[in-house]
């Protein structure tokens, strides 16, 4: 009897150190950027990762059989599902709301700023379920997991821009190929329904830790706001899922004294109470201005040196508000001019020109701002409802026509009602110059059943991509994007009020002569006196 305790007790400890041992594979770490910019707002970027050691892909040859066991104790198992069951290698998600100001802001910490909802994955081929299956379950799951209208990037916004969106992490070996499909949403709005599951994939939510400044009140009232889920794989490591939310705020807006001094209170309207007890690590970094020299930062940093101040929240011993102030400003001036270093390398400047609905002109202004050529690739991903034609492009440098400047890569003819334009082209930049293309456009006639409830607004446009092929050492080595501000085109329209004036007269005529008719036939017509009877007949019926 003692022998059959002893061995059951051993099986219990067993047990209890393997799953010590899966809980001891998973690392949480969150860290919070606070960079402020010079026109006087304060740029927020959270970051929360959960990397499983060791973690590897579905096999999607795998599909058709019984998936292995998911132990997870800090990685999102709502999230870690939908992976799993689409054999998703790398996800890459983003919602935002707004205009990303490359001169003022600089390049973001997250490179999907493009307005609206993109999605993009990397698949591997074969099993018993295709890729665009999976990438149909795909978008479905997380348009019900977020709540939002993922389930509109339809075959008629998917393309495979291999070029530009490449994989950020490895691609596992047990597949030789692997494809990438990618679509945008850009007339989809991101509000509290969308952050509030997002909090929920976070292992400590919105109560303690960093997480807790992510108040819905302020963040949605940011200039810029936008939220990303990032799953990448990496060979050395494991499968690391990204977590991350950038606004940008504007404490100018709030002071009534004018000024830009700012703190956690001024701009979440909460302070960080408790730190998250999982996290591994859990910074708050302030990026210094260099401008500036009369900055004080409170409380002390655990770290500082003249760029950057660190602070450990583990460390955390009451409430923190970090706050900088600018104590010789009595007011803020907004800065008229350009900074005299610009902040990104290159901007662009998107239009559509033409007032004829039913032809235009796309015109795209790249200036590069190096005093060297750059190297970099130009994406332009467009619905049908605008066609542009390849041949109508032109390329001038300081007005003169250079087609040696432009490369096509690639480039896929739109199918309407069923597949978008994809342009893919190489473009040199030479030094400190603005390069301008244009092509010609055409707004076919839709249909009346595709019109939005909204026709007489327009169509969004997505945003085009730019990528430098030259790699920024700032960002450690990592390739930027750069996306222009989506564009707003109006398409011949038709008088949606016809068809109800039309059922309205019909109705009415219809009420009419059925009423006449349905009288003529139903009622039954007599002759009524309207003389009095005789006297004597009134006596005899007394």
């Amino acid at each position: 009897m003692t022998t059959r305790v002893l061995y059951v007790l051993a099986i219990v400890f067993g047990l209890h150190l393997c799953c010590a041992a899966k809980t001891v594979e998973e690392r949480f770490y969150e860290q919070l950027v606070l960079k402020p910019n010079h026109d006087g707002t304060v740029t927020s970027s959270f970051s929360f990762t959960t990397l499983i050691k060791d973690g590897r892909p579905r096999d999607p040859r795998t599909l058709g059989k019984e998936d292995e066991s998911q132990h997870y104790t800090l990685f999102p198992l709502a999230l870690g599902q939908i992976l799993r069951d689409n054999a998703i290698t790398e996800l890459h998600l983003s919602l935002n709301a707004g205009k990303w100001d490359y001169l003022n802001w600089g390049y973001p910490e997250e490179d999907g700023v493009g307005t609206g909802a993109e999605l993009w994955a990397w698949m591997a081929e074969g099993g018993p379920v295709t890729v665009d299956e999976r990438w149909g379950n795909l978008r479905n799951a997380l348009a019900g997991l977020f709540c939002a209208s993922l389930g509109s990037l339809d075959e008629q916004r998917t393309t495979s821009p291999a070029l530009t969106f490449q994989p950020e992490g490895d691609l596992p070996a047990f597949s030789s190929s692997h494809q990438l499909r990618h679509a945008t949403l850009p007339s989809e709005h991101v509000c509290t329904e969308n952050l509030t599951p997002f909090l929920k994939l976070l292992p400590c939510k919105s109560l303690s830790g960093i997480a807790s400044l992510l108040n819905p009140h302020r963040l949605f009232d940011a200039d810029w706001h936008g939220m990303g889920v990032h799953v990448r794989f990496l060979d050395h490591a494991g499968i690391e899922v990204r977590l991350s939310f950038q606004a940008v705020h504007n404490p100018v807006r709030y002071a009534s004294d004018n000024r830009r001094d700012w703190s956690l209170r001024s701009l979440f309207d909460h302070t960080i109470e408790q730190s998250c007890p999982v996290a591994s690590s859990s910074q708050i970094r302030v990026d210094l201005p260099r401008s500036t020299a009369a900055i004080i930062t409170e409380p002390e940093p655990t770290a500082r040196d003249d760029a950057v101040a660190v602070y450990d929240v583990r460390q955390l011993n009451g409430s923190l508000n970090v706050a900088m102030r600018w104590p010789d400003e009595t007011s803020f001036e907004y800065p008229l001019g350009a900074s005299s270093s610009p902040l990104a390398h290159m901007t662009v400047r998107r239009t559509l020109k033409g007032s004829d609905q039913y032809k235009g002109h796309l015109s795209v202004v790249i200036t590069n701002h190096l005093m060297s050529e750059l190297q970099t690739s130009y994406l332009e991903t467009m619905p049908w409802l605008l066609q542009f034609y390849l041949h109508s492009l032109r390329v001038e440098h300081d007005g003169v026509s250079r087609d040696d400047l432009v490369s096509i890569v690639s480039y896929t003819p739109p199918v309407p009602h069923a597949r978008p334009a994809l342009l893919q082209t190489l473009l040199t930049l030479p030094p400190n110059s603005t390069l301008r293309l244009t092509m010609d456009v055409v707004k076919p006639f839709l249909r009346y059943t595709e019109h939005p409830p909204d026709a007489q607004r327009g169509w969004d446009l997505p945003p085009a991509v730019l990528m430098p092929l030259a790699r920024d050492a700032s960002a450690g080595g990592r390739v930027r994007r750069v996306y222009t501000p989506v564009l707003l085109v109006d398409l011949a329209t038709p008088d949606f009020s016809m068809p109800y004036n039309v059922i309205i007269m019909s109705c009415t005529l219809i009420a009419l002569i059925f009423g006449s008719v349905f009288n003529l036939l139903t009622r039954k017509f007599v002759a009524v006196s309207l003389r009095p009877p005789p006297p004597a007949q009134r006596v005899e019926h007394m």
